[in-house]
């Protein structure tokens, strides 16, 4: 059954707002880093109806995966170029006694440190995470068995007299 907009009623409950261009300014939000929530916000519904177009509508789904990957494709690129270090054309603007200066030059930015070890370490975590897992084996690779050793300093009959006296002291 229609709404009018190009939606149907989703089982016996309220009308689906749901309209077709809904797919394109989903994925056009997301190319700009939108959340589900600030999407639900923009459309005019609650975060769970934005969850139930993604089930019901397999469009709409799509476009919001093609969004989500062009966003992060490009967080991706830009990580990369701070990490190796950088440069791209500029200009500067210059007012020399009212005449316009217009100075083009190339602007220079090193590797970022933090950027690459970021990088790395999402990248390449068996390389380059911090936490440095250690396992021990015992002869040929097998497995440690744990050894107790309990030694006794004196027998039941000597200690009982000395408990019974700190016992005493205590009480006093």
């Amino acid at each position: 059954m229609s709404n009018g907009h190009g939606g149907a009623r989703l089982g016996a409950g309220r009308p689906d707002l749901y309209r077709d261009e809904f797919a394109v300014q989903a994925e056009k939000l997301c190319r700009l880093g939108a959340t589900d929530a600030e999407m639900a916000d923009f459309f005019g519904v609650c975060e769970r109806t934005i969850n139930n177009w993604k089930e019901a509508r397999p469009e709409f789904l799509a476009h919001l995966r093609r969004g989500k990957l062009s966003a992060d494709a490009n967080v991706a690129e830009r990580l990369y170029q701070r990490a190796t270090g950088y440069s791209h054309e500029a200009v500067k603007i210059f007012n020399d006694g009212g005449t316009q200066m217009v100075v083009p030059y190339t602007e220079h930015y090193p590797p970022d440190t933090t950027a690459a070890i970021f990088w790395l370490k999402n990248r390449r975590p068996q390389q380059w995470r911090d936490k440095v897992q250690q396992e021990l084996t015992g002869a040929d690779g097998a497995q440690l068995i744990p050894v107790v050793n309990v030694t006794l300093s004196a027998t039941r009959s000597e200690t009982a007299p000395e408990a019974s006296r700190s016992l005493q002291h205590d009480g006093e």
